[in-house]
């Protein structure tokens, strides 16, 4: 019995000598990967109407991993070769723009991997039709970290020009999103001198979103009837300027001014103490311009994204001549959207 034991014991020896010798003898044994994560890019609230460009920063993150094997050092870890790659996104297109959508509605945008927005920056792929090109770069590694993780900073802008005539629905604030779900990939190879594209292939996957606010703007010029008598009509026309969220829903109301009344409008001297009768309209000799109240009607339009004038028409009618003097009235113009 014990020469059985001893010879089980020798051979369990030599076999694992065996298996030892067989792991150094495979050059290449190792276990790396790379993968890939982006976090959303979100505009926020967006104007159309404001003229200005509005920006957002999302952070790529690349993670290279390298595993030490038997017979492997780790001075000869070798580099890890990127691509990270970006397609046009769901909003179709060749990717200049890009495209955000909520319905058949499209926001243009794009993304950069530098704050100067320039087109040789602008974030594309190895396949790019417009020139794009991919993230790029190379991850060295230490086998004490276990794997190295570079960030970019991704730079999105929305100009200005993009925001033009870019509408909401219902008269409320707009979600307006694009997914890159299927348009980002990461490709990778290990070893000195290797392409990106020698190698494995990881996909990613992430969002862009800006919520279109709807928003309007109105300034008024002043009504002014001139010097003259009261016994014959006097009329004049100005303009109120409406800028509106393109498919946005509006009222524009007045009060009575000094009468407080609008159907009954009146411009006082203030030396005197007289008034003068007039009356505003948004067409000539049309229904009395006011906020509904007394027969008078509020006037209705539909925002284009654009500056749109809308004219009032004053009318001083035929009355009683009172002091000569200068008569005026203060009108409170609203704009409900």
């Amino acid at each position: 019995m014990m020469k059985m034991t001893t010879m089980n014991v020798r051979l369990l020896r030599a076999l694992c000598a065996a298996t030892l010798l067989w792991l150094l003898a495979i050059p290449g044994a190792r276990a790396d990967n790379c993968t890939v994560t982006m976090t959303d890019i979100d505009f926020g609230v967006v104007s159309p109407i404001a003229n200005t460009d509005y920006t957002a920063r999302g952070t790529l993150n690349v993670t290279c991993y390298w595993t030490l094997l038997v017979g492997q050092s780790a001075l000869l870890l070798p580099a890890a070769n990127v691509c990270v790659n970006l397609g046009p996104g769901s909003g179709g297109g060749t990717g200049d723009p890009r495209y955000m959508t909520s319905g058949s509605r499209r926001l243009g945008f794009n993304l950069y991997a530098d704050p100067s927005y320039s087109a040789a920056s602008l974030w594309g792929s190895n396949t790019s039709t417009i020139g794009a090109k991919p993230i790029a770069g190379t991850l060295v590694g230490l086998l004490s970290l276990g794997g190295v993780t570079q960030s970019v900073t991704i730079y999105g802008r929305i100009p200005a020009s993009s925001l033009a005539g870019v509408g909401t629905s219902g008269n409320t604030d707009t979600l307006y999103t694009a997914s890159f779900a299927g348009h980002g990939t990461l490709q990778y190879s290990f070893g000195a001198g290797k392409s990106c594209t020698a190698g494995a292939t990881e996909s990613f996957a992430f969002q862009a979103r800006a919520t279109v606010t709807n928003n309007c703007l109105i300034s008024a010029s002043n009504l002014v009837f001139g010097a003259g008598s009261p016994l014959s009509e006097r009329r004049a026309s100005a303009p109120l300027s409406v800028t509106c969220t393109a498919n946005s829903s509006y009222q524009i109301s007045m009060n009575g001014g000094l009468s407080g009344n609008p159907a009954a409008r009146t411009m006082k001297n203030s030396l005197t103490g007289e008034t003068l009768g007039y009356r505003i309209s948004s067409t000539p000799d049309g229904a009395i311009w006011g906020d509904g109240t007394g027969g008078t009607v509020v006037y209705t339009g539909t925002g284009t994204g654009a500056t749109q004038s809308v004219m009032m028409h004053g009318l001083v009618p035929r009355q009683r001549a009172p002091t000569p003097g200068d008569y005026r009235d203060t009108i409170t113009v609203q704009l409900t959207f």
